[in-house]
């Protein structure tokens, strides 16, 4: 095919360049998806908010996650990477700049939902961005680097809280605000960025990818035709892919209802505990989230070394364990939350967390990579509204402890599905793992492997 030179140690420094600028936007993600929960006990200061509409305003930009990943997911494989790649950024520019001007509840819910459409486009487009730039050896490291990325702005938007905080009523309007300004720093020099070569190749435009690859590598690559180009949505549901379908949306889903039914309300759980002082419920929270972050950075250097299969299994096992161990506990003090919460979040990030910028990439072809990543995307998203609405409904009626059983069990379920079905794909190129003539073979070798695992 011809790309076989991406794995040239002359990319180096470009490909760097495209993760970097990738997993700008994915911190854009965290810290705005994030941020919404640090301001919430300011907005409920400020407007008179009950149970459910807190619920709808932590979800907005949640549920429109849901939408632009798998409708810009899908536009991606059809009008390119860098297209898509830029336009989304405007998005957040725009939308959580009117955010912070919110003058109602109704205002506040509404941006938060279009500022989610670009949150949701960015997970497929950068992810499918990195990987189709990635070389094979370190395509995982590169792929989960936005997903430590993701940690950094939730960790970002925690320290923004504490530091914002003394400003007074409008704190939460300047904490929103930071948001467009990091996104027009990002967009800045998101415009400089090439289309992908593979994506080229795949819409049959194998002279304008080998000018591009001319580019960047300074020497003539030579670029075949790639054959049947698959571009159809519905090509995921076909008999070749629908495990594989099943499999990324499957874990990602039981991942997103056990974090962010979590996480988003993680700073109204423990201010109950903080004797009112509002600094020691964001820094309670914050050091949930630096070891997430800490997670997520421990999965990033052991991608490549262990595997995707052993590592998505330890965390979905370390996850249950300590949502488990929470559940049991009817009388907690703070710093057994903390600890406890931070040990769920470490395992749910180091492997679902980020391997969710992984899978999703690499067991698709390219005319349907963006495609399958939204669609993963948007059902995960699914996943989250439903954790974020259903917890306090069941903090409600079962008390806090018990609520964590539900939890719990769901990722059990994403233990069970990875057990199943997750496959190793370390050391395999792009090409290898999206020839439609092997994947009956490579899932008849994994479904081996995975039993004997389980044997």
């Amino acid at each position: 095919m011809g790309f076989e030179q991406l794995d040239s140690s002359k990319l180096k420094k470009f490909q760097r360049k495209v993760t970097l600028l990738s997993a700008a936007g994915t911190f854009l993600d965290g810290f705005d998806l994030t941020i919404i929960a640090v301001a919430m006990p300011l907005i409920l200061e400020k407007w008179d908010v009950g149970p459910g509409l807190q619920g709808i305003i932590t979800s907005a930009a949640v549920i429109g996650a849901l939408i632009g990943a798998i409708l810009l997911g899908n536009l991606t494989d059809k009008f390119g990477r860098k297209a898509m790649y830029v336009v989304d950024l405007l998005a957040f520019v725009v939308f959580a700049a009117l955010t912070a001007c919110s003058q109602s509840v109704w205002q506040l819910m509404l941006f938060r939902f279009l500022l989610g459409i670009g949150i949701g486009a960015d997970y497929p487009i950068s992810a499918t961005l990195v990987s189709e730039f990635s070389p094979t050896k370190s395509r995982g490291q590169h792929s989960t680097f936005l997903g430590a990325a993701w940690f950094v702005g939730a960790v970002a938007a925690y320290l923004v809280g504490i530091l914002l905080i003394p400003l007074g009523e409008n704190a939460w309007r300047y904490m929103l605000l930071l948001g467009a300004i990091f996104a027009l720093i990002i967009f800045c020099f998101r415009v400089t960025l090439p289309e992908s070569p593979r994506w080229l190749a795949a819409r049959g435009r194998e002279k304008e990818a080998e000018d591009i690859m001319m580019k960047v590598i300074g020497e003539k690559a030579s670029i075949k035709p790639s054959g049947k180009n698959v571009q159809h949505i519905s090509y995921l549901f076909s008999k070749s892919f629908f495990q594989r379908t099943f499999f990324v949306c499957g874990f990602w889903f039981c991942y997103s209802v056990a974090y962010y039914g979590i996480s988003m309300y993680t700073p109204t759980i423990l201010k109950s505990f903080s004797n009112g002082s509002q600094i020691s419920t964001y820094i309670g929270a914050g050091t949930i989230s630096v070891l997430g972050l800490i997670g997520a950075l421990l999965g990033f250097n052991l991608v490549e070394r262990i595997g995707r299969r052993p590592l998505i299994l330890i965390s979905f096992l370390g996850l249950t364990g300590s949502l488990v161990i929470l559940a049991i506990n009817n009388h907690p003090t703070m710093l057994f939350l903390v600890v406890l919460f931070s040990l769920a979040v470490l395992f749910a990030n180091m492997g679902a967390g980020i391997l969710n910028f992984v899978y999703p990439t690499e067991l698709f072809p390219t005319g349907i990579r963006a495609s399958a990543s939204g669609l993963a995307t948007a059902v995960s998203r699914a996943g989250s509204v439903m954790g974020i609405f259903i917890f306090p409904q069941l903090v409600t009626l079962w008390g806090n402890s018990k609520a964590l059983w539900f939890f719990a069990v769901i990722s059990l379920i994403g233990l069970m599905i990875s057990m199943v079905l997750a496959p190793e794909t370390k050391g395999m190129n792009l090409e290898e793992l999206s020839d439609e003539n092997q994947h009956s073979n490579f899932n008849e070798t994994m479904a081996g492997e995975n039993n004997e695992t389980m044997a």
